[in-house]
């Protein structure tokens, strides 16, 4: 894949399109707010005023990206048909969505929170639960964030076909997200996930096309062609491969519903019927995305065989490159798709950035360092942590540690510790606050001993589910053998739950 197609001109200059379209979003939707910089509601959640169409591509953006586009096709490429779970756990989170989104929504409302951690603080009234899911939602954050900057640059080094390096690439995008942040916030985080959203879903269908076009039209071929040259990869998976879907299918389902970001994404909704029109169109995605990138990973191994575990996160786009040279037709829709694949990873980037913030400036520094200062001094302060974050992330994404994948587990094996606090907080009114704590402390550590050593799954299952295994059984037995205070219950029948 030496002679690429694309002309780097070409794809620099529907990059500099998208980067401009970007900072003209974030321009126009911060001109003329007046408020928008001096309160955290304005300016993390769009004054909670987020409409349909809005909210389901800012959900959408949230979910999809450079983990789905760049990330889940080679992963495809590399293990085969038992990557279908891929669809499976992003139905999941949708249905966990819906357990605990509209539930949480009504309270949000009117309690006013900002961030994730606002709830888990007035649920528990304990600081150390508050400063430990603080802890472990950066810790997500970070990591999410770290994978959305190795993204940016593979995606744009490949569709410019080398012309823009990958380590330059990563800098002129966070320099675009970072100024149209600054102008919109979450307005224009808002905005630029449904110009996005819009091109990706097209562009996703028209590379499918063409993959289909290349092969012959014909999945059954592709699929005995694999069969014969790696039969492991069509094959009834093994028992351990199959433990091993189940326990990604309940971190990923569970980990992914409490991201930070997609929680103050319902806070930002205008109404609940708005919420749960928005989660239940979402419902759709996963097939329609997941599912079309998966058989785009599948169509490789026919079309690009033999690539190395590394050459791999490089597929979608030499099999870009493939497409365009099909014709002229193909070749600007993959100039422009590929674009919105960097604009939608930078889009996801901007969201993960926006809720690190608001978790310094709310949380760390509002709850614990200065609780006096005005709105507008904290959201200055997550303005400036949030550079600071993204500079030691580029340091880190200057030589990216693993593959997209490997990044993408490592981040939900702390965050779902959160989730027994978080969602089980909601429906039963004796979960405590000292069991939540020793729960999600136990089983991070767990999770993160497993992974630190190498051993992040025992008997198929990830270190992240045992640990939350271990987190439940505390917090649940912790939380029967402790009394219920006189004043709790009060606390509790104020939100419902007693």
């Amino acid at each position: 894949m030496n002679d690429l197609t694309f002309s780097g001109v070409d794809g620099v200059i529907i990059l500099a399109t998208y980067a401009l379209i970007m900072l003209l979003i974030g321009y126009l939707s911060g001109r003329g707010d007046k408020n928008l910089h001096d309160s955290l509601s304005n300016y993390y959640l769009a004054g909670k005023n987020l409409g349909f169409i809005a909210l389901f591509f800012t959900l959408y953006a949230t979910q999809y990206s450079g983990n789905t586009i760049v990330g889940y096709a080679p992963t495809a490429y590399r293990t085969g048909f038992p990557w279908l779970q891929s669809i499976s756990f992003m139905t999941i989170i949708i249905g966990v969505y819906l357990l605990f989104a509209p539930r949480l929504y009504v309270i949000s409302k009117r309690q006013n929170f900002v961030t994730p951690t606002d709830w888990i603080s007035f649920r528990f009234k304990s600081k150390a639960v508050t400063i430990l899911a603080i802890i472990l939602m950066l810790w997500g954050l970070g990591n999410y964030l770290l994978e959305q900057l190795v993204a940016i640059g593979q995606a744009a080094s490949g569709l410019t076909g080398g012309t823009i390096p990958y380590q330059y690439a990563v800098i002129a995008f966070v320099l675009v997200m970072l100024i149209y942040e600054w102008l919109g916030g979450m307005k224009a985080v808002a905005f630029t996930d449904v110009m996005q959203g819009i091109v990706l879903m097209i562009g996703i269908v028209i590379f499918l096309i063409g993959g289909f076009y290349l092969v012959g039209g014909n999945l059954s071929t592709v699929t005995q062609s694999i069969a014969e040259t790696d039969p492991a990869k069509v094959g009834v998976p093994e028992f351990m491969t199959s433990v091993n879907w189940l326990s990604m299918i309940l971190l990923v389902g569970l980990g992914a519903a409490i991201y930070p970001h997609a929680v103050q994404r319902i806070f930002s909704s205008e109404s609940e019927r708005t919420l749960k029109r928005s989660l239940s169109r979402m419902a759709w995605m996963p097939p329609l995305t997941t599912g079309l990138v998966f058989v785009i990973g599948i169509l490789g191994i026919s079309l690009i065989p033999g690539l190395n575990e590394s050459d791999s996160e490089q597929l979608v786009g030499m099999l870009a490159n493939e497409i365009a040279a099909i014709n002229g037709f193909y070749y600007w829709v993959m100039i422009l798709f590929f674009g919105a694949i960097v604009a939608a990873i930078v889009s996801t980037a901007d969201s993960v950035l926006l809720s690190f913030s608001s978790l310094i400036s709310n949380d760390v520094y509002g709850k614990f360092i200065n609780p006096d200062a005005a709105e507008r001094k904290k959201v200055m302060v997550g303005k400036v942590a949030g550079i600071i974050a993204v500079g030691i992330l580029l340091w880190i994404a200057w030589n990216p540690p693993a593959t997209l994948y490997e990044i993408f587990v490592l981040k939900f094996e702390l965050l779902v510790q959160v989730f027994p606090a978080f969602v089980l907080g909601l429906y039963w009114k004796k979960l405590a606050a000292k069991p939540v704590f020793w729960g999600m402390l136990i089983g991070a550590l767990i999770a993160g001993i497993m992974t630190w050593t190498g051993n992040s799954t025992f008997i198929g299952i990830h270190g992240g589910v045992i640990g939350l295994f271990v987190n439940f059984f505390i917090a649940v037995v912790g939380s029967y053998l402790t009394p219920i205070t006189s004043e709790k219950k009060e606390e509790l029948k104020k939100i419902n739950l007693a």
